[in-house]
């Protein structure tokens, strides 16, 4: 409550003129005193009888303001929230006749609150009786802010030293620790900071997996002051190793004495663990985990490099899974990768710790074997891997037998550096596959011919297509039921201006190698549709063309260019078949079914090609959206003499009526064949008994011919 007076009483006024004019010598002092002197009753209003000229300063007033509250009370200038605890101390040091001192805020003429140190002391008369209290205050705002200040940094440390991530310390250059945070004990695996300070107590060898990394830490202090990013492997508390990283300086007093060192610790196994990863998965396959190409030709350079200095005998073995594309095709790519992954761990079981087996790509694995005595030595080696890798493989309940093609050069013989003994032993392998599979070569120089003939291909059959040098010839189908011409295959030959006539089963292979098997397999496509699209022009029979295609082609787009390629050329879609083989049906049952699907829509035709010779689902052939079953020619070969073969075919034609397929055998040769296929219900034929593959001016001739036999 602020009490203004509006007059001072006259016994109030002497009271003034003899209190509070002191001698001027003490005015002067007081004065200059930065703080306020008073003089105040002990009474509710701690009413003033005497305050100094530092009044102003301190609290906004003037001292007459205060005077006797002629103005206000310095009752009301003490804060609200304070003025109890300042009654409270005063008193109880009253009572017991001692000095009081406090702090405490106050309320300036302005509104601004500041904080003051107040000490005084109560005057008592003669008798005994307290006749006034006397006192100092002072403006301590500045003080008592910066120990705000310090008081909130310290709690903020504090919290930051608790509560942070990253372990904090403080050591000893003797091996023990000052201080450590909680993070810290938990990343060794402590209690708490206590226990670790306690157990903890040779950092060098309690700690340091490699103790000679804190010989390391101490010696770069010496010399840097600090380390960074020091990273080392340390034990936790239960034995388990962990990786950790520090940052550390090294504190010294003002006489440069090391004190102690301190800084922060982060637990990085797992980012280590990740780094390895992601080096070993730069250096190995991600399937069989051996050593991959990079991790080869780094090998390979050092092998080289001792052969060179030593004279020593190094062997590059090139090793190639004969039956692999058949696994891959047929049963799927999880059972092929499983394949290599066995693959790779019994040709790892043939070698020396020494050597190396890493994965070429693909069905492709290269061995260096360093240090070899002699070639005998080398050839026990290739032995022990065409026995390994020919060992029964079982999947399910079938068991397979695998085989492989090698090739070996040797360094220095064969090459002296990593790509020519590389590209020899491929050279190698290569001829081992021409000579029946399932043996080894070692390489020779007649072989760079036939490595140069098989680049020779490549290239000219990358100018096929340019230069028009791809014709279509055609195969007629024979219904069995009339005799008559009820379709036709067409099959693709190259006229090389070269080579001359070259049949498909040698370009193919290097058409796949290459990548041109799409393109090539698209002209086929566009130019059977173009020609069927003629010959109905021409007012011949309406028949089918059956075309083949690749499974590179077996994609989410052919369904869209098959429809481009009907619209071009006008053929109607009814008179398109496209022949898959079985082998590519199943190697993607559930993307072939939705590709089948969407080319069925357009009304075309599909046949599966080679039946028989893969392992159809039955119950995935029942969802496939076919027409027809095309038997293998390998089993109509023997139908007449082989009763297996005989029981096969009789089976397929049986299971596709079932299926209400119509059944085709191809390579039908003799009349025994025939027969066979007749009284067995097959429903179409073609080979060379019928018609052999022809060029299109002779299979129109034919279709003339039969045309006018049926007319006649």
């Amino acid at each position: 409550m602020k009490i203004v007076a509006s007059s001072i009483p006259p016994d109030h006024a002497a009271a003034i003129t003899s209190i509070a004019r002191p001698p001027r010598l003490l005015e002067t002092l007081l004065a200059n005193l930065d703080g306020m002197v008073y003089r105040c009753r002990d009474d509710e209003q701690w009413t003033m009888e005497f305050v100094s000229e530092g009044c102003f300063e301190l609290t906004g007033y003037q001292p007459q303001d205060l005077l006797f509250n002629h103005r206000i009370s310095y009752e009301n200038i003490t804060h609200p929230d304070d003025r109890d605890a300042v009654r409270q101390v005063i008193l109880s040091c009253l009572t017991a006749k001692r000095r009081f001192e406090m702090e405490y805020r106050i309320i300036r003429a302005d509104g601004e609150v500041r904080w003051v140190w107040e000490r005084g002391v109560g005057i008592y008369s003669a008798a005994g009786t307290l006749d006034a209290l006397e006192g100092y205050v002072q403006d301590v705002t500045a003080r008592k802010e910066a120990d705000q200040a310090l008081l909130e940094a310290e709690r903020r440390y504090r919290s930051i030293f608790e509560n942070a991530i990253e372990g904090v310390f403080q050591s000893t250059p003797d091996g023990g620790y000052i201080a450590v945070n909680p993070a810290l004990a938990r990343i060794y695996g402590y209690k708490s900071p206590e226990d670790l300070i306690v157990s903890l107590r040779d950092i060098k060898h309690q700690l340091y997996v490699e103790p000679e990394r804190r010989t390391e830490f101490m010696k770069m202090m010496e010399q840097f002051g600090s380390v960074s990013n020091f990273e080392s492997r340390v034990y936790r508390r239960d034995g388990e190793i962990i990786w950790i990283s520090e940052n550390a300086r090294a504190v010294h007093d003002d006489a440069g004495t090391l004190m102690f060192y301190e800084g922060t610790v982060e637990a990085i196994t797992e980012r280590k663990l990740y780094e390895a990863e992601i080096r070993h998965q730069a250096t190995h396959d991600a399937l069989t985990g051996l050593p991959n190409r990079t991790m080869l030709h780094n090998h390979l350079q050092r092998a080289v490099q001792n052969s060179r200095q030593k004279g020593s005998l190094t062997a590059v073995v090139f090793v190639d899974l004969d039956q692999f594309k058949f696994i891959n095709d047929s049963l799927g790519h999880q059972v092929g990768d499983e394949l290599l992954k066995t693959v790779a761990q019994r040709l790892v079981s043939c070698v020396r710790e020494t050597d190396m087996v890493a994965r070429q790509g693909g069905d492709e694995f290269v061995l260096v074997l360093q240090n070899q005595p002699d070639e005998s030595n080398i050839t026990e080696v290739l032995q022990r891997i065409l026995t390994a890798v020919a060992r029964p493989w079982v999947v399910g309940d079938r068991e397979f037998h695998i085989t492989c093609s090698i090739g070996v050069s040797r360094c220095p013989t064969d090459g002296r550096d990593v790509e020519t003994l590389l590209k020899n032993a491929d050279s190698a392998m290569y001829k081992a596959k021409e000579l029946g599979r399932n043996n080894f070569q070692y390489f020779a120089g007649w072989m760079d011919a036939q490595v140069s003939n098989r680049l020779e291909m490549l290239v000219s059959l990358r100018r096929a297509l340019d230069r028009d040098e791809f014709k279509l010839y055609y195969q007629p189908k024979i219904s069995l039921a009339s005799g008559r011409i009820i379709g036709a295959e067409a099959l693709i030959r190259w006229i090389s201006p070269d080579q001359g006539l070259v049949p498909p089963d040698r370009f193919i292979p290097f058409a796949e190698e290459a990548g041109l098997i799409v393109p090539i397999g698209e002209w086929v496509l566009r130019t059977a549709c173009a020609q069927n699209k003629l010959w109905q022009d021409a007012g011949l029979v309406p028949i089918p063309v059956a075309v083949n295609l690749s499974p590179r082609q077996l994609d989410q787009n052919l369904p869209e260019f098959v429809r481009q390629v009907l619209v071009e050329s006008g053929l109607a879609a009814t008179w398109l078949e496209l022949e898959i083989t079985e082998n590519v049906v199943m190697r993607d049952a559930e993307k072939t079914v939705a590709t089948l699907n969407a080319l069925k829509r357009l009304g075309l035709q599909v046949s599966v090609d080679d039946f028989g010779t893969g392992y159809s689902s039955l119950s995935y052939l029942r969802r496939f959206p076919v027409d027809a079953l095309k038997i293998d020619k390998s089993f109509v070969r023997d139908i007449a003499r082989d009763t297996d073969s005989a029981a096969i075919v009789k089976a397929v034609i049986s299971l596709g009526h079932i299926l209400n397929l119509r059944v085709i055998a191809e390579g039908v040769e003799d009349q025994e064949q025939y027969n066979f296929l007749l009284e067995n219900g097959c429903d179409e034929v073609q080979g060379y008994l019928l018609g052999k593959p022809m060029p299109v001016e002779d299979f129109t001739r034919r279709l003339e011919l039969e045309m006018q036999t049926g007319l006649s």
